[in-house]
């Protein structure tokens, strides 16, 4: 959905609005041109909620003292 869409729907259909960011910060599109680019994306699509727990931005990612104390 566009942001255009998105703000017409708020005032025709009389949706709730969405006071924060609608967009994530440095998102981009990505034209997939062939077999093997799509293989790659939909593996990165699996693959990548699971790296999640060795986020840094991820709040429950451990402290550097629990790494340690962890024998990591």
């Amino acid at each position: 959905m566009t942001t255009n869409a998105y703000s017409q729907s708020v005032r025709k259909h009389e949706w709730k609005p969405f006071n924060g960011k609608l967009w994530q910060r440095n998102y981009f599109e990505r034209v997939i041109r062939n077999e093997r680019e799509l293989q790659e994306v939909r593996e990165y699509v699996v693959n990548n909620p699971l790296k999640w727990a060795l986020d840094r931005q991820n709040p429950e990612y451990p402290s550097h003292r629990e790494r340690t104390n962890a024998g990591e």
